[in-house]
C-alpha cells in the first residue's frame, strides 16, 4: 500500500523542465539570439588565448622565439618529452577548447535553417560561425595533423570519432574560408574587434599555403591587400604620436590597435575593456593578457659588474611593467636576425630601436647609491657575459625585450603604488591593451611566402621590402629571398604577436630551427615533438573506434 501511494509516473517525473525563459528549443530563433550566440565565439576565443592562462604562451615557448626563463617548470616547455606527455593538462587545453568553439559554431549554423533571419540574415551569421570553425581547426591541424572533422551540431552521445587526414581538414577550412570571405562585410563596415572579409582573406592565403595552392595563397593575400580600407602605417599617429618614439612604437600603444583610431593595417584585434564587465581586464588586480608579465625581464634578479646588488634594487616601474622574466628571447631573435653584414646590430632598423628591443635598464630606486641615480646599466652584465659564454642564453633579470608587451610610462593609475617613483603594485603585470590577431604586415610576408614557392623571387622581394621600407630596415634583392629569410623577417616585423609554433609546425621547421637557433630546448626536442599528441584521455574514451595516436607518442 505505502508503494502504491508512493509511486508516481516515472516518465513525467525525470522529464527536465528548464527554469529559465530559453530552451534549446527556442533559442536560436530570432536575430538577436544568433548575435549573442556569435558573441559568444568572440569572448570563447579571447579566452581560450587572450585571458592569461599560461597554455596560451606555449605558441612561443620552445621554439626559435624564445624558451624558458625559470628553469625545470615543465609546463613552460622546459623539457618537451615532459612538458608534452599525452596525458599531460596542457595537451587536452588546446584540443577541448578549439573543439568547444567548433561546437557552438556548429550549433549556431545548424540552427539557422530553422530560424526567423532572412536569407541575408543566416548568410552573415554563418559566414562569421564559419570563419571561427575555420580559425579552431585551424589550431588544431596545425598542433595535432590530422584530427576528427566534425561540422554537424552534436546532440547526442558519440564515441566513435576517428581522424580525418591533414588534407582533409585543410580542404574543410578553406571551403569554410571562401563562404566567409562571401558574405563577411568589408573590413570598413565592421566594428571594432569584429571579423571582416579582410581577416576571412588573410586567414585563408596562410590556410592556402599550408594546403600548398600557391595560386590562392596570393590571391586572398592580394585580395586583403588590395583592399581600399587597408594600408600600412607609414607616419607616426594615435594617442602618444607627439612623444619620444617612432612609427613601430605606436602600432603597440594603447588605444591605438583599432581603425576607429586611424590604424588602417589593422585586421582582427582582440579587444579589452577596463574594468567593464565582460572586459577581461582590471585595474584592480591581474586579470588578462598577462605578455607584460611572462615576457618582461624580472630586474630584481638582475646583477651588475661593479655592485652585485645594485639593479637588484631597482623598481619595477610603469616604463618596463612588472614581468616575471618567463618567456625569454633567444640569441637569435634578441641579436642574430638584426645583424648587419659586419655581425653588428643594424639600428637603423626601427623595430630593433630603444623604443623598441631595449637594451638596457635606467637605475630608478631613490633609495640607492648616489653613483647609480640615473646610470643606464646596458644588458651586457657580467651576469649576461657569464650566461651567455657557458649556457648560451640570458639571464633572467636582464635581456632586451619587446616592448610591444607593455604599456611604457602609461598603466593604469591604480596599478600605480607610488607615484613618485613609478613603481608597480606586485599585482600588475597585465598588458594594458587591445591585441593584434592579424595585421597587414603579416598578409605582405604571407603572400612573398607564396611567391617564393611559386618561383617569383623578384614578386617575393618586392613584398618583403614593403615591410622592410616601413621600418627603415636596408632592401634585399630577389636572390636574398628564402623560406629561412622569410621567417627571421617575420620575427623582426611580428614577434611576440605572431602564434610562431603554429607557422614552424605549418611550414614543418619546428625541429629543424629550434635545435639550430634555441640553445635551451634543442637538447631535449624530438622530431615527432613537431605536432603535439592526441590526449590519451580523449584516446581512452573513444571506445567505439580507434583515434590514433601521432607517431613517437607510443
Amino acid at each position: 500500500m505505502l508503494i502504491s501511494f508512493c509511486s508516481c509516473n516515472e516518465s513525467d517525473f525525470l522529464k527536465e523542465v528548464p527554469s529559465g525563459k530559453y530552451t534549446a528549443e527556442n533559442m536560436y530563433k530570432t536575430k538577436e539570439h544568433f548575435d549573442s550566440a556569435v558573441i559568444q565565439l568572440y569572448g570563447d576565443y579571447r579566452s581560450l588565448y587572450y585571458s592569461g592562462n599560461d597554455n596560451e604562451y606555449d605558441f612561443f615557448w620552445g621554439t626559435d622565439l624564445t624558451h624558458a626563463g625559470q628553469p625545470n617548470v615543465v609546463r613552460f616547455f622546459s623539457d618537451y618529452p615532459a612538458t608534452l606527455d599525452p596525458t599531460a593538462a596542457k595537451v587536452i587545453y588546446h584540443w577541448r577548447g578549439n573543439y568547444k568553439i567548433i561546437a557552438n559554431a556548429n550549433t549556431i549554423i545548424s540552427r539557422l535553417p530553422d530560424s526567423e533571419l532572412t536569407e541575408e540574415e543566416q548568410n552573415s551569421i554563418a559566414a562569421e560561425a564559419k570563419f571561427f570553425r575555420a580559425l579552431a581547426y585551424r589550431y588544431l591541424v596545425f598542433l595535432y595533423g590530422g584530427v576528427p572533422l566534425v561540422v554537424e551540431e552534436i546532440t547526442s552521445s558519440k564515441d566513435d570519432f576517428v581522424r580525418a587526414s591533414k588534407e582533409e581538414v585543410l580542404e574543410q577550412i578553406i571551403a569554410d574560408l571562401e563562404f566567409a570571405v562571401n558574405y563577411l562585410p568589408d573590413i570598413s563596415k565592421v566594428a571594432d574587434g569584429r571579423v571582416s572579409n579582410v581577416a576571412a582573406n588573410h586567414l585563408l592565403s596562410e590556410i592556402a599555403l599550408a594546403a600548398k595552392n600557391y595560386d590562392l595563397a596570393v590571391k586572398s593575400a592580394s585580395a586583403a591587400i588590395n583592399n581600399p580600407a587597408m594600408g600600412l602605417m607609414k607616419e607616426r599617429f594615435g594617442s602618444r604620436k607627439d612623444e619620444p618614439g617612432d612609427l613601430y612604437w605606436d602600432l603597440f600603444q594603447r588605444g591605438n590597435q583599432n581603425r576607429s583610431s586611424g590604424n588602417k593595417e589593422a585586421i582582427f584585434v582582440i579587444q579589452f575593456e577596463l574594468d567593464i564587465l565582460g572586459g577581461g581586464q582590471s585595474s584592480t588586480k591581474r586579470t588578462g593578457y598577462l605578455m607584460e608579465r611572462f615576457h618582461a625581464p624580472n630586474t630584481p634578479l638582475a646583477t651588475d659588474p661593479w655592485d652585485k646588488g645594485v639593479i637588484a634594487d631597482m623598481l619595477q616601474t610603469t616604463n618596463i611593467g612588472r614581468g616575471a622574466g618567463w618567456l625569454m628571447p633567444t640569441f637569435h631573435f634578441s641579436n642574430v636576425i638584426w645583424y648587419d653584414v659586419n655581425n653588428e646590430i643594424d639600428y637603423g632598423d626601427i623595430r630593433v630601436s630603444e623604443y623598441n628591443f631595449p637594451r638596457g635598464i635606467k637605475y630608478n630606486n631613490p633609495n640607492g647609491p648616489e653613483k647609480y641615480q640615473g646610470v643606464y646599466f646596458d644588458i651586457n652584465t657580467a651576469e649576461n657575459q657569464y650566461c651567455l659564454s657557458t649556457q648560451g642564453i640570458w639571464s633572467r633579470g636582464a635581456y632586451p625585450y619587446q616592448t610591444k608587451c607593455t604599456t611604457p610610462n602609461d598603466h593604469p593609475a591604480s596599478m600605480i603604488a607610488n607615484e613618485k617613483t613609478g613603481e608597480l603594485r606586485s599585482d600588475a603585470g597585465v598588458t594594458y591593451s587591445d591585441w593584434y590577431d592579424m595585421r597587414l604586415a603579416e598578409t605582405y610576408l604571407l603572400r612573398a611566402e607564396a611567391y617564393l614557392m611559386k618561383g617569383d623571387l623578384s614578386a617575393a622581394a618586392e613584398d618583403i621590402n614593403v615591410v622592410r621600407k616601413r621600418a627603415g630596415a636596408s632592401l634585399i634583392t630577389a636572390s636574398d629571398v628564402t623560406i629561412d629569410f622569410i621567417l627571421d623577417e617575420r620575427l623582426r616585423e611580428l614577434g611576440i604577436e605572431e602564434k610562431r609554433r603554429l607557422t614552424l609546425s605549418r611550414m614543418g621547421k619546428l625541429y629543424e630551427r629550434t635545435v639550430k637557433y634555441n640553445v635551451y630546448n634543442a637538447p631535449n626536442i624530438r622530431e615527432h615533438h613537431q605536432l603535439y599528441p592526441i590526449p590519451q584521455s580523449e584516446i581512452d574514451a573513444n571506445v567505439g573506434a580507434v583515434l590514433e595516436q601521432n607517431p613517437g607518442y607510443n
